[in-house]
């Protein structure tokens, strides 16, 4: 950390001119300059050390703060927010580069094609952002000015309020949609074991999970709501002629998740036959079984640029992190058929993006992505704001009972503390009680003096740990817990243990001064 350099350069030069003035002492007073010299280098090191303790210490002291630092739909344009994707088998491996950065102590990726927010436990907010801010640089070949245009910060409630709010469909871009809530359980379920993915910021996920599911049930934010997919669906129904719903041909690229979805809407809107492209036939067989009645044709990605000349509607959705399409490969494509006008449609949901910009310069071709849905969910938005009304209402309960869980956490290295040192009297008055007792007597004994002595200690601190167990719910109960810890850590002088957590912070501010 560059405040510790400073200091310790200052240090060295009054050593130095320590050392000039021992050159202009008479030669007598050698012997005593040098003492000098020896007390000023003894004096600067433990100066150095005080400084580096007290650095640890400054972190140890403060609570560490949960932070967001996000781009969404709603503040970056999707030519940024592909570039800054993470594909989910990577997260993992974020995960750990995230908190292998000084000031990060736990880590979390959500990235969809609406948004990506790095949530991160940091043990300073100032340098946990410069960090954070210079590694989504790094890896996303983005520049940090760039980034900082765009990006949103949040920080403690704050953070934990927006989260709460993604997981219930409150901030996507089609208010109510169910997707977001199976992105966020694969946080947790892709952070399991995960190095890095720790207590604070899996309680915080898990508690996501726990607000979407209640503000989908008891809101009714999710009746009539529509997804990415069918906003996608319903955006190519309104540039297309009304005379030509039931006749367009219809391709759709990806058979995962959002492309099943675009497929089961467009039965819904009655469509009888499409192609779908995939890389295997599996998926598409699968479809095909579940869609009795609809005719749906499968080609091999192989196949995608002769089926795109063959369609009227090309929807993408796959988690190709290169374009399929670009102007090279779509300006020799026929024409799509009179009956839409000639004109064919690319509406591509994925992020990265399928179908490159460059695609609309092409005559007789038009591009939409996710960005464009929003002239969909423009509809119906007096009802959507009433439902979101009611669910900013149990996410404001929620988060105050999220803050009482994380703050009831502090009294976990109390308990922990006072177990171990009630048990370290334990043990050593019973060593000495069995040696007054001599060795011949029998295991039974042992046994019954060692249990004994467990009884009573348990007893003891039965009382002491009831006033440290709060699970945060009540507001009254968790000041007072926090008062009988600091209570306990002073009577007992808890507090001179140096915690793993500790220990783990002063690992990292020594590993900055090197």
């Amino acid at each position: 950390m560059k405040a510790f350099s400073k200091p310790n350069g200052g240090r060295k030069g009054m050593v130095q001119r320590s050392g000039g003035v021992k050159c202009e002492v008479a030669q007598s007073d050698a012997a005593l300059e040098g003492e000098r010299i020896d007390s000023s280098k003894a004096s600067a090191l433990s100066a150095l050390q005080q400084l580096k303790t007290s650095a640890a210490d400054r972190y140890t002291k403060e609570r560490s703060s949960i932070v967001v630092i996000g781009l969404s739909v709603h503040t970056a344009p999707v030519e940024m927010r592909e570039k800054l994707a993470i594909p989910e088998a990577e997260w993992p491996r974020a995960i750990g580069e995230l908190c292998g950065l000084n000031h990060i102590e736990e880590a979390a990726v959500l990235s969809t094609c609406n948004r990506m927010e790095i949530y991160v436990v940091a043990l300073s907010q100032h340098r946990g952002v410069k960090e954070v801010t210079e590694w989504m640089s790094k890896t996303s070949g983005i520049p940090v000015s760039e980034i900082c245009e765009h990006r949103f910060l949040l920080y403690n409630k704050d953070a934990t309020k927006h989260l709460f709010e993604v997981s219930a469909g409150l901030d996507s871009l089609v208010l109510g949609e169910g997707q977001i809530l199976a992105q966020v359980k694969q946080v947790v379920k892709v952070g399991q074991g995960v190095v890095g993915f720790g207590r604070n910021i899996s309680g915080l996920f898990k508690h996501a999970i726990t607000v979407g599911k209640r503000v989908r049930t008891e809101t009714n934010i999710a009746a009539g709501a529509v997804s990415v997919s069918s906003a996608a669906v319903e955006l190519a129904l309104m540039k297309l002629p009304e005379s030509s719903h039931a006749t367009a041909r219809m391709l759709v690229i990806g058979a995962g998740k959002m492309g099943k979805l675009v497929i089961k809407h467009l039965v819904a809107k009655g469509c009888t036959k499409m192609v779908v492209v995939n890389r295997s036939e599996e998926k598409v067989a699968a479809i095909r079984e579940e869609m009795k009645g609809v005719e749906i044709i499968y080609r091999h990605l192989t196949d995608i640029l002769a089926c795109a000349a063959e369609a009227d509607v090309v929807f993408t959705s796959t988690a190709s992190e290169t374009p399929l399409f670009l102007k090279e490969h779509v300006k020799d494509l026929p024409p799509a058929s009179s009956e839409v006008g000639g004109l064919r449609l690319f509406i591509d949901i994925s992020v990265p993006r399928n179908v490159g910009s460059c695609v609309t310069d092409v005559d007789g071709a038009q591009v939409y992505n996710v960005d464009d849905l929003k002239e969909v969910v423009a509809a119906n938005k007096e009802d959507r704001l009433r439902r979101a009304m009611e669910a900013h209402a149990i996410i404001t309960d929620e988060s105050k009972q999220f803050e009482a869980w994380r703050d009831s956490l502090e009294t976990v290295p109390t308990i922990k503390k006072l177990r171990a040192y009630a048990e370290r009297i334990r043990v050593a008055e019973l060593e000495k009680c069995l040696s007054k007792m001599g060795e011949d007597i029998s295991k039974k004994t042992r046994r019954a003096v060692d249990d004994l002595s467990r009884g009573i200690v348990n007893k003891l601190l039965h009382g002491p740990m009831q006033h440290l167990r709060c699970d945060g719910s009540d507001i009254r109960t968790l000041n007072e817990t926090l008062e009988n810890m600091h209570a306990l850590n002073r009577m007992f002088d808890l507090e001179s243990d140096i915690s793993l957590f500790e220990q783990k912070i002063r690992a990292k501010v020594e590993q900055s001064q090197k």
